[in-house]
């Protein structure tokens, strides 16, 4: 009853003795989600909270058979780290680290996918959840529960914000793709697993301004989603000219406005909320 994450779900965290890696386990291993082992360059043989750590990730999933890692690294080591977890050929890396250079972004995205064995999601992301099952990131666990809809979403805050207003319905899982101009998981991915997941019966996609990813989901929910998708795209008030929040979220003349996506999510069949709550009374009403 999800996608990508289960309960069967074994987590590492790599950078998992730093402030951040070891405040985000905690809260991971408190939501109940498997974290086996750390990764910490030179700090083999030390624990943190009794969850050992290890030199490098093929020692980690070795020692603990991990199959997903958490990137909780500095900016500037997150293309080595990202590569380590690629070579030693984890399914999937969330790489929650913001502030990458987009050029360390374009060159680990393409080594994975040039070895083909590791998904990766973000970077600059939130993670993520299948409620009740598993939890890799930073999104909180107890804002919603378990139910039948699929959310994929740029936004981290718009993604905590969507699992909120919709907690009594539940979700199957809730995918932060992060907000990058480069990034490796994208909506159309996510679209595809929750088309194809038979306990996903709903889609919520939250995009934003700037480039085209939208369309280019837009055009895929036209040819190849059956089920029903609502959308929002954050931005409709953004004034022109401006690069607004997220790295990715560059408007240049009419491409890229929340107006276009709008119309083109709608051209395909999908409902467009104005605000967040309004896009969730949209998949209220589908669900009712």
């Amino acid at each position: 009853m999800s996608i990508w994450l289960n309960s069967d779900s074994k987590i590492l965290v790599q950078g998992m003795t730093g402030s951040e890696g070891t405040k985000h386990t905690r809260r991971m291993v408190a939501s109940g989600a498997k974290v086996v082992a750390g990764v910490t360059p030179g700090k083999a043989g030390q624990e943190v909270d009794g969850i050992p750590v290890y030199n490098n990730v093929a020692d980690a999933m070795a020692a603990t058979g991990a199959n997903v890692s958490v990137v909780f690294v500095p900016p500037k080591f997150a293309k080595a780290a990202v590569e380590e977890a690629v070579d030693a050929k984890i399914p999937l890396c969330v790489v929650i680290t913001e502030g990458i250079p987009v050029h360390d972004t374009a060159q680990f995205f393409q080594y994975a996918v040039n070895a083909g064995t590791t998904r990766i999601i973000g970077p600059n992301c939130p993670g993520i959840i299948s409620p009740g099952q598993s939890n890799a990131g930073i999104i909180p666990a107890d804002i919603t529960q378990p139910g039948r809809i699929g959310l994929v979403s740029k936004s981290g805050t718009l993604t905590y914000q969507m699992m909120y207003e919709l907690r009594d319905f539940g979700f199957s899982t809730c995918v932060g793709i992060g907000g990058d101009p480069i990034i490796g998981t994208t909506h159309i991915d996510a679209l595809e697993a929750f088309q194809n997941d038979p306990d996903t019966d709903a889609i919520v996609m939250i995009g934003e301004i700037g480039g085209d990813a939208e369309e280019r989901a837009a055009a895929f929910i036209k040819e190849h989603v059956t089920k029903p998708v609502v959308g929002y795209v954050a931005g409709f008030t953004a004034p022109e000219g401006k690069t607004m929040g997220h790295a990715g979220a560059i408007v240049s003349g009419s491409s890229g406005t929340a107006a276009a996506k709008q119309e083109a999510l709608e051209a395909a069949g999908v409902k467009v909320g104005r605000t967040p709550s309004a896009t969730a009374a949209l998949m209220r009403e589908i669900l009712s």
